[in-house]
């Protein structure tokens, strides 16, 4: 999981786990996930569900991607990261996400903005709020945050005024010594004053955040 996934996670969704949930998370890259991990509850059911998956310790394993072995109504909070865009009929899977979900319970998206192409075996979707809320509706999902941003830069604590520019997340292992580089360089070039010209923007990652209520 990236590091701005589990940032946009922490800032608007952490806040409405309680004590006493059941939840269920489609589609962990590990038990317990970076999620569980932020969310740090022992006092949560945490459950987990994927679908042909070699991850150990899942909950529940299944081979269909919109019909799920599970029964109406059974958990407080559904959620799921980086997970929407690896599903083609996102219509039929956000209502099977409501079917499982309690009265007044929550469905919690985290999808990539930003991100490049990723198969897995698929990568169908980049998703504005706009949209997550035309896909609620269409669920009968009632929207309580969708919000879209970086957090990046702030937690890093980096200068603000840093050029930027959605992609990868910071620091991603794939390109994190370049990164580092790019800043030094251009902590270096605000005391050139002639060269400011040359400073060279940092990829950032940007990502999807929906809360909707049952």
């Amino acid at each position: 999981m990236h590091l701005n996934s589990r940032l946009i996670f922490q800032k608007y969704a952490v806040p409405y786990f309680c004590n006493g949930m059941k939840v269920l998370e489609i589609g962990p890259e590990e038990v317990p996930s970076a999620y569980e991990k932020t969310v740090d509850n022992p006092r949560i059911q945490w459950e987990t569900l994927d679908i042909g998956t070699d991850v150990p310790n899942v909950t529940i394993r299944t081979k269909h991607e919109y019909e799920y072995p599970v029964l109406d109504n059974s958990y407080d909070v559904v959620v799921s990261g980086n997970v929407i865009e690896h599903v083609r009929r996102i219509w039929r899977w956000m209502k099977e996400l409501r079917r499982i979900t309690k009265p007044n319970g929550l469905v919690i998206t985290v999808s990539p903005l930003s991100w490049p192409y990723h198969e897995a075996p698929v990568d169908c979707w980049r998703i504005y709020p706009e949209g997550m809320r035309a896909l609620c509706e269409e669920a009968e999902l009632k929207v309580v945050v969708a919000a879209y941003e970086s957090l990046e830069i702030e937690y890093f604590q980096l200068d603000r005024n840093l050029p930027t520019y959605g992609g990868e997340s910071l620091f991603w292992y794939t390109k994190k010594d370049q990164d580092h580089a790019k800043i030094r360089w251009n902590n270096f070039l605000k005391l050139v004053s002639p060269l400011k010209s040359k400073v060279i923007p940092i990829e950032i990652a940007y990502d999807t955040i929906t809360i909707a209520r049952k």
